[in-house]
């Protein structure tokens, strides 16, 4: 049922950013089960249990999330992009990733969360 509570695994770099998102969410009903600031974070939190989604900024210390993506990918847990880049910006092999575009409202997060809660997985296409 996408309108239950799901537990949320949010990467971010920009911490007041990633505060105002983990806001939302709680403000949304769900709860955030890991914050990562930094790329080795995403990478260990994202090999990690305790969450159902998760929304991956684009670029993390510079370095794009595709490899969060992955274990995100192999492990079924659905996910988005968060991006101020438009859909072109992201590789090919990732074209079928849900992208919440930056700057974004309440409802926008809150209908990524309920189409990946609906979704099952993210599956890239290619």
């Amino acid at each position: 049922m996408s309108d239950a509570p799901r537990r949320v695994l949010v990467v971010k770099d920009e911490v007041l950013i990633n505060m105002l998102i983990e806001d939302m969410l709680v403000d949304l009903g769900h709860e955030v089960e890991g914050a990562a600031h930094h790329y080795d974070a995403a990478l260990a939190l994202a090999r990690g249990e305790g969450f159902d989604l998760a929304l991956l900024d684009l670029q993390v210390d510079g370095m794009t999330t595709y490899a969060v993506a992955d274990i995100l990918i192999a492990r079924g847990i659905p996910f988005a992009f968060v991006t101020g880049r438009d859909k072109g910006g992201i590789a090919p092999a990732y074209a079928g990733v849900p992208v919440l575009q930056k700057p974004f409202h309440a409802e926008d997060l809150a209908a990524i969360v309920a189409r990946l809660a609906g979704k099952g997985t993210s599956e890239p296409e290619g």
